[in-house]
């Protein structure tokens, strides 16, 4: 007896968007299902993975995330060439640690002619990351956009408190603007709404709808992603038929579970291997949520995820 399947067809699809600039460019998005139903839709670009850089030397991450970078800690433009050459980064995000006014307050020209050197050096696509202070942020990545126009960057999070200046900006240099809302369905829709009003290209958007690791309310991010992708797909929602982008490294690797030494909590175990398992496992259910581009840290979790990517698509 012969079983059959039944099958969905969907009425909606995501776009298609395309990240950096030349041969190095990546296309997210274009799917016509849900995640790995390739049975059901098309799902025509691979889920990509930025791997993490930072503008200065991190100073609490635990030692399993500090090992891979070690020599390069202090040296961001060497940073970004190893992920690429040694662990071959599809594309990388530059965390702008440094710029956080309760931390280092960087100015915005320090960073362009960082973000420049490091342009210089790398052709893989390459997001810009700011720290979530709306005003600094804007500085900040207003600058980046307007100074660095031969290249095409991703930035964000532009948040309601800021878009209009920052997109705006962005639209002037071709940039990718990376939408970021609260994790809440409406709050994300309604942003995208205000960008498009603004001319914001819907070719040059990117969601981040916020995440959390496992045991940090990943379930509730989850959740948000895929009535995300079910308005997109079943309803043909045009306002979130957008490629999701998903932080996730910096939430894995500042939980108590990744930072925790074995000599504290032996009955944990190896705490190298948690925290690789914790970013992974994180990772792979961002995946089946919908995930579109993955910034992550540690080569081994990267690994991990791609190769399940791989076997899924």
């Amino acid at each position: 007896m012969t079983i059959e399947i039944p099958e969905i067809k969907y009425n909606g699809a995501i776009r298609s968007i395309q990240l950096g600039d030349n041969d190095a460019a990546v296309t997210i998005g274009g799917e016509t299902g849900y995640p790995f139903y390739t049975f059901e839709g098309q799902m025509p670009n691979m889920p990509q993975i930025a791997m993490e850089v930072y503008d200065e030397a991190p100073v609490d991450w635990p030692e399993a995330a500090l090992h891979p970078f070690a020599d390069v800690l202090n040296d961001p433009v060497a940073w970004a060439k190893k992920c690429v050459s040694e662990y071959g980064a599809e594309m990388i995000c530059l965390q702008l640690q440094s710029t956080d006014p309760n931390g280092s307050n960087r100015s915005a020209e320090e960073t362009v002619e960082l973000v420049k050197n490091i342009c210089r050096e790398i052709d893989v696509p390459i997001i810009i990351w700011g720290t979530a202070n709306l005003e600094k942020d804007t500085e900040v990545l207003r600058a980046v956009a307007e100074n660095i126009t031969d290249r095409r960057l991703a930035l964000g999070p532009v948040e309601e408190g800021n878009y209009k200046k920052i997109g705006a900006t962005a639209m002037a240099s071709n940039h990718v603007v990376i939408a970021s809302s609260p994790i809440d369905i409406n709050l994300a829709k309604q942003l995208n709404i205000l960008m498009s009003n603004l001319g914001v290209k819907e070719t040059d958007t990117v969601m981040d709808p916020t995440v959390s690791a496992i045991g940090y309310g990943i379930e509730y991010a989850y959740s948000v992603m895929e009535r995300i992708r079910m308005a997109a797909l079943t309803q043909q929602d045009e306002k979130l038929q957008f490629p999701l982008i998903c932080n996730i490294a910096r939430e894995t690797w500042k939980a108590r579970e990744s930072k925790v030494t074995e000599a504290e909590e032996p009955g944990m175990g190896d705490a190298a291997k948690r925290g690789i398992a914790l970013e992974a496992m994180s990772a792979s259910l961002l995946l089946m949520a919908g995930a579109d581009v993955l910034i992550m840290r540690h080569p081994e979790a990267v690994a991990a995820a791609r190769e399940l990517i791989i076997d899924l698509v």
